[in-house]
């Protein structure tokens, strides 16, 4: 008699603790960019000049 397995194993829990540790980089990728520009928007304009920004080069930062 022959046995059809129908199920899968994930790779030893591999697969999903590599999607897991991605979604975590990309979030606190996103956070830490957001905290950037969210201190960089108190900054006076003054302030930005002297680090060599324009206000409106805030919302280009990415991660």
């Amino acid at each position: 008699m022959a046995v059809y397995n129908t199920t899968r194993p994930l790779a030893d829990g591999r697969l999903l603790v590599g999607r897991v540790e991605r979604l975590v980089t990309t979030l606190t990728a996103w956070n830490n960019a957001r905290m950037t520009r969210n201190m960089l928007a108190k900054l006076t304009d003054r302030e930005l000049s002297d680090i060599g920004l324009e206000r409106g080069a805030i919302d280009d930062i990415r991660a």
